[in-house]
């Protein structure tokens, strides 16, 4: 009788959970410097809209433990635990169009969205 023994395989990588753009780096480290000046920058997903979810952001002057912490480009950007699954490989951007700019997000969980754009489903 003959034993094979084979080596673990080797644990694929983990996309990282969020990244920014330039310009979003950009427009964060500005926040961060000017008006929300000590605050950190909490990403979120809620309940809302046609499709169901939403990206939702607020400030919060320190993590909570049921913050994930995402250092890219030198900067700290929280996101809420519950909604990881949803947002692993998503990349934040900052957009200024003719009438509108804010922060976007090109989230590749994302199965569909409202005609408005606002919300989204996985």
């Amino acid at each position: 009788m003959r034993t094979t023994i084979t080596a673990p395989s080797k644990a694929r990588a983990l996309p990282q959970l969020m990244t920014l753009t330039d310009a979003a780096a950009e427009r964060l480290r500005g926040l961060y410097a000017e008006s929300e000046q000590g605050k950190l920058l909490r990403i979120a997903v809620k309940t809302k809209g046609c499709s169901g979810m939403s990206y939702d952001m607020s400030w919060t002057a320190e993590p909570a433990p049921s913050d994930e912490v995402v250092k890219d480009k030198d900067l700290t950007v929280l996101v809420d635990r519950k909604a990881s699954l949803f947002l692993i490989g998503t990349v934040m951007d900052y957009e200024v169009k003719h009438l509108t700019a804010g922060f976007t997000f090109t989230n590749p969980n994302e199965k569909g969205r409202c005609g408005c754009g606002e919300s989204f489903h996985v």
